[in-house]
C-alpha cells in the first residue's frame, strides 16, 4: 500500500474525525479507510488512534507522527508545484486587491492583457481602498500606494507617482490662483483621508527647498476618483497622482497651478505575504506589472 497515500488518509480522518466521511470524500469504503490506518500502525509497530464507536482520538504515538505526516505531505505538495512550475506555464487563480481608483483608471486593460497572455491563469480581483490583511483574508498579491508599515510582506516597488496641484478654470476665476504653497491656507483644499500626514500637503522649489502646508476646506473623502470629480465642479484644489488628472487637464476641466513646484508623490508596489514561496504564478504576475505599468503613469499632461 502506498504509504504516501495512507499518510494523506490518516490526517484525513484525524481532521474530519471520521472514517466513513473521508471515505465518502475519497470514494472509499471505511474498511478500505481502516486498511490505510492499520498499513501504517503495522509499519511502524505502534498504535495511533483511539478507536471507539463514538470517537477517534490520537495516541502518544500519533500525535508525535501526526506532526511529521503535516510535513512530508506538505513539503510533497511544494515538490509537486516546483515541478510544475518548472514547466514555465504560470497557472491557476490569483486573488488580488486593488486601490479603487487606480484600479479603474489604469489597471484594467494591463490584467486582460496579461490574461490573454496567459491563458491557464484566473484572476479574482478586490477593488477596494483599505488595507488588506493579505494572509488573514487569503490574498497573493495586493497593490498598494504609499508607505509600507507591515514589515511581514514582501514588497516591490513598481514605480513613483508623482502628484500634481489642480483645480477647475471656475474656481480659479472665483477665488484666484495660489502662486506659492502657502497661499493654500487661504483656499479650499480637497483632502484625501487615507495620505499621511492627512491636511498637510509637501512642495519642492526648483531650488530644493520644502515647504509643508497645512490645507483644509469643506470636503474630505477616502477616494481620490471622489475627489476628481469635486475638483472639476469648482469645490476646491485637489493633489492628485498624473494618471488621476490627465484626461481632466488636457480637456481644460481641470488647471493644474503652482507649475514651479514639485511634489514627492508616493511609490506604487506589488506586495504578497512573505510566508508563502513566491509561485510562478505570483511572480508572473508581479513582473508584467513591473513591465506594463511604468508606461502608463508618465505624465501626458
Amino acid at each position: 500500500m502506498d504509504r504516501l497515500v495512507s499518510m494523506g488518509v490518516f490526517a484525513r480522518v484525524v481532521e474530519s474525525g471520521s472514517l466513513s466521511a473521508v471515505g465518502r470524500d475519497l470514494t472509499l469504503s471505511p474498511a478500505a479507510v481502516g486498511n490505510h490506518i492499520r498499513s501504517l500502525e503495522d509499519w511502524l509497530g505502534a498504535r495511533l488512534l483511539h478507536r471507539t464507536t463514538r470517537r477517534l482520538a490520537l495516541t502518544e504515538a500519533g500525535e508525535i507522527f501526526l506532526e511529521r505526516v503535516h510535513r512530508i505531505l506538505d513539503e510533497t505538495e511544494e515538490a509537486k508545484r516546483a515541478a510544475i512550475e518548472l514547466q514555465g506555464t504560470p497557472r491557476g487563480v490569483l486573488r488580488i486587491t486593488v486601490p479603487i481608483t487606480f484600479g479603474m483608471h489604469k489597471l484594467g486593460p494591463v490584467i486582460a492583457d496579461y490574461l490573454v497572455a496567459n491563458p491557464q491563469m484566473q484572476i479574482d480581483l478586490t477593488l477596494s481602498d483599505r488595507t488588506v490583511d493579505l494572509l488573514e483574508e487569503g490574498y497573493d498579491v495586493a497593490i498598494r500606494i504609499g508607505n509600507l508599515v507591515d514589515s511581514s510582506l514582501i514588497a516591490r516597488r513598481l514605480a513613483d507617482m508623482p502628484l500634481i496641484l489642480c483645480a477647475s478654470p471656475d474656481y480659479i476665476e472665483r477665488h484666484g490662483e495660489p502662486t506659492l504653497p502657502e497661499d493654500l491656507t487661504r483656499h479650499q483644499c480637497l483632502v484625501y483621508t487615507l495620505r499621511l500626514p492627512k491636511g498637510r500637503w509637501t512642495f519642492i522649489s526648483q531650488s530644493g527647498e520644502r515647504k509643508a502646508v497645512d490645507v483644509s476646506g469643506r470636503m474630505r473623502a477616502s477616494n481620490g476618483e471622489f475627489l476628481r470629480v469635486a475638483a472639476t465642479k469648482g469645490l476646491g484644489l485637489t493633489l492628485a497622482p498624473w494618471y488621476v488628472v490627465d484626461d481632466d487637464i488636457r480637456a481644460g476641466r481641470l488647471i493644474r497651478v503652482l507649475r514651479d513646484y514639485h511634489t514627492e508623490g508616493p511609490g506604487l508596489f506589488a506586495v504578497h505575504p512573505s510566508r508563502q514561496r513566491v509561485t510562478l504564478k505570483v511572480r508572473s504576475f508581479i513582473d508584467y506589472l513591473a513591465q506594463h505599468i511604468p508606461p502608463l503613469l508618465q505624465k501626458k499632461a
